[in-house]
């Protein structure tokens, strides 16, 4: 199928970014490159692009997308977690915009065999990476109970998790759980009928914690935003699309951190910290979808959108 993936709340980026024909800019969440083609469209001969993904699929289509536009694009296989070695491997010291999409692409959730939607009765897999070992599949078999109760909990946040676990291990006792379907039927079991009537699908955050641990999507988020605000020239800005609360939640405090001088505890007569502030807020508030967009793109129903520029 096509490599679709709409943009979310591509005019506030845009605008969120306050982009310099002559900048180099960071797409680390390239995806379709809805939102590069939109950055490469607005830079000069003598600005650049910088894109990363882990998805071969996405880089494959949107190589051939940017090409229409510009050659000014660099794109490198990697996870943006690993951004200053990419910028290492460039030869880039500094940038004037990030832009993060944390997101799974539309492609990702809506081609099948990628196991990513429950929607859909295909193998248990959710890479985005399909070069890296760790699968749902491997998750829902050979992880221990404690393990699999971490994934529910942390990252599913799922009320129903030790009825869920308890029932998989309970069904893998007798045969390996290979489907998204064989998985969806093992939830349906364990979450009231009320519950799947009123709060949607039953295994959306089942799905969502699988999908969060075989990809690593929380690992050194924190960590990568500091090193990318870090490499910022002064004025750039970093923008960062969340879709759950774990991510934002993520987000929300790094910008607080690095927008704030003394962080010694309050009860100290006076700074022994030495800390000082490399960033404000753009948005006091994270930026949400408009009413227009929710109509036309209902999957960017939960997004955020937070911004902070560089002192």
């Amino acid at each position: 199928m096509e490599f679709v993936h709409k943009p979310i709340m591509l005019n506030e980026c845009l605008d969120g970014l306050n982009i310099k024909k002559t900048g180099i800019y960071f797409d680390g969440t390239l995806g379709g490159a809805g939102h590069s083609s939109e950055i490469l469209k607005r830079l000069s001969s003598s600005g650049l692009l910088v894109a990363t993904d882990k998805d071969s699929d996405a880089i494959k289509v949107s190589t051939e997308r940017l090409s229409k536009i510009s050659s000014n694009f660099k794109i490198v296989k990697s996870d943006f977690k690993d951004y200053k070695k990419v910028l290492e491997q460039l030869k880039i010291k500094n940038v004037d915009g990030i832009l993060l999409d944390l997101g799974v692409s539309s492609y990702q959730l809506d081609e099948p065999e990628r196991g990513f939607s429950y929607r859909y009765d295909s193998k248990l897999d959710m890479r985005m990476d399909r070069d890296s070992a760790l699968t749902a599949e491997y998750i829902v078999n050979n992880y221990s109970e404690k393990d699999l109760l971490r994934v529910l909990y942390d990252y599913g946040e799922e009320p129903f998790s030790k009825s869920i676990v308890k029932k998989i291990l309970e069904v893998r006792n007798t045969k390996r759980i290979e489907t998204t379907g064989e998985l969806v039927e093992i939830i349906k079991q364990c979450v009231p009928k009320k519950v799947q009537i009123t709060k949607g699908h039953p295994a959306k955050r089942v799905f969502q914690a699988l999908r969060i641990e075989v990809n690593k999507e929380l690992t050194n988020l924190e960590d990568a935003i500091y090193d990318m605000v870090e490499s910022l020239n002064v004025g750039g800005r970093i923008a960062i699309i969340t879709f759950h609360s774990l991510e934002d939640r993520i987000v929300k405090n790094a910008f607080r951190l690095l927008c704030t001088d003394c962080i010694c505890d309050k009860n100290l007569p006076f700074c022994i910290c030495h800390h000082k502030a490399t960033g404000k807020l753009i948005t006091k508030k994270p930026i949400e979808p408009s009413e227009q967009e929710l109509i036309e793109n209902p999957r960017s129903a939960s997004s955020k959108l937070r911004i902070l520029e560089r002192i």
